[in-house]
């Protein structure tokens, strides 16, 4: 394949990805774009496969410049995907907190309501104690 095909390839090829992506809402994009993680990397085996069978410097830079591209693409859209899905994950709370399911069970036990198990019981008001 001569220099003139790989160069009109990578150019047609880089102007359908930007239309493409330019046309998909952003509300999809994220959606997207964690779903064709593994077009990425089929994409990016085929840069390399490509790369390796040049014969010219040029090809070569080229090759090389769409490896590079693929990977950041690859590992940009892992890198979203996991951002996407911490959004949705539910916050871990330490064994002591109170709302966790702790030791006491929330069987009634001393310390059930949230309070440490040897803490005093607060004192009656002001109003209580002259009675």
């Amino acid at each position: 394949m001569s220099s003139t095909a790989w160069l009109t390839v990578f150019v047609l090829a880089v102007f359908l990805g930007f239309e493409v992506i330019s046309k998909v809402s952003s509300i999809l994009h994220t959606p997207l774009m964690s779903g064709a993680n593994a077009v990425h990397g089929v994409i990016l085996v085929g840069a390399i496969i490509a790369t390796g069978s040049t014969t010219d410097n040029l090809q070569l830079a080229i090759g090389l410049l769409a490896i590079v591209m693929a990977t950041v693409n690859m590992v940009g859209g892992f890198a979203v995907t996991d951002r996407m899905l911490g959004m949705f994950a539910k916050p871990r709370r330490a064994p002591g907190d109170p709302g966790s399911s702790g030791a006491s069970g929330g069987s009634g036990a001393p310390g059930a309501s949230g309070a440490p198990a040897g803490a005093a019981t607060p004192p009656a008001s002001s109003g209580e104690a002259g009675k």
